[in-house]
């Protein structure tokens, strides 16, 4: 007979309180990082009595935080976390880039959505002398990025609309989208087509071409960019199947490296 301090195992072979314990993680940052003890409990069927000890565990572990208004709130430990994952999902991606730009001959990069802002975690540059430097780390706003638009496309008009409130919409360039309806629009044209495009729209003279990694375990995109006169229409024509094969191939990867163990 097992002892009554051994956890309890899963159906997946696994820890059930652990996953249990990933399962709330996941549900606060999905409901903005911030909840209480009821709507966990309404959104997971747990009972009350089995989320208190989890997010005690949690709290003194330093994953969670409980606020003054005795909601939860996700801790700063994760922080570190997800900047050394973030750098390994990166390194994970850059095989995958060099095959961009081995095939399109532009500079390939790989984005995440963090928070409001889109950030590049992932580059390798075209041999063109003429090429785009966007440096890994890099943050900017979502509504002037192909990048951006990709990412963006996956989410709610509602949920889009409330980020661009956030941020505003300052103009990068004059061909910047600077209204939410415009930005709607163009977001409807990437569902549409299957991928996006900034048109001199965060640089003036630089095409982008960007397509989510579909699946991925966090928001990610992948592009190209590169001048104007080279990503023209027609080499438009025979990037984006190189980019679309490429996200979908990456996608896979992902889920073999996250789901390995």
């Amino acid at each position: 007979m097992p002892s009554s301090a051994e956890p309890k195992a899963s159906p997946t072979g696994g820890v059930q309180s652990l996953e249990r314990a990933f399962d709330l993680l996941e549900r606060m940052a999905d409901a903005g990082g911030e909840v209480g003890l009821s709507e966990l409990s309404a959104s997971s069927g747990l009972p009350l009595p089995t989320i208190h000890r989890l997010m005690r565990t949690l709290v003194a572990c330093g994953y969670v935080r409980q606020q003054p208004n005795r909601r939860y709130a996700l801790g700063p430990r994760l922080i570190r976390l997800g900047e050394s994952a973030s750098r390994l999902l990166g390194t994970w991606a850059r095989p995958y880039l060099a095959r961009l730009v081995e095939e399109t001959g532009e500079t390939a990069n790989m984005a995440l959505l963090d928070g409001d802002e889109v950030v590049y975690v992932a580059q390798v540059p075209s041999r063109h002398s003429m090429r785009m430097f966007t440096e890994v780390g890099r943050r900017v706003l979502p509504h002037s990025t192909g990048v951006g638009k990709a990412l963006l496309a996956q989410a709610t008009d509602e949920e889009v609309r409330a980020l661009l409130a956030r941020t505003g919409m300052p103009a990068a360039t004059e061909k910047t989208i600077t209204t939410p309806e415009g930005f709607l629009e163009a977001l409807f044209r990437v569902r549409e087509t299957g991928y996006a495009v900034d048109d001199n729209e965060q640089e003036i003279g630089v095409r982008c071409l960007a397509v989510p990694v579909p699946d991925s375990p966090t928001a990610a995109a992948i592009s190209i960019s590169g001048p104007a006169g080279r990503v023209t229409e027609a080499a438009v024509e025979k990037i984006v199947p190189v980019l679309q094969e490429v996200a979908a191939e990456l996608s896979v990867a992902l889920a073999n490296t996250t789901g390995s163990g």
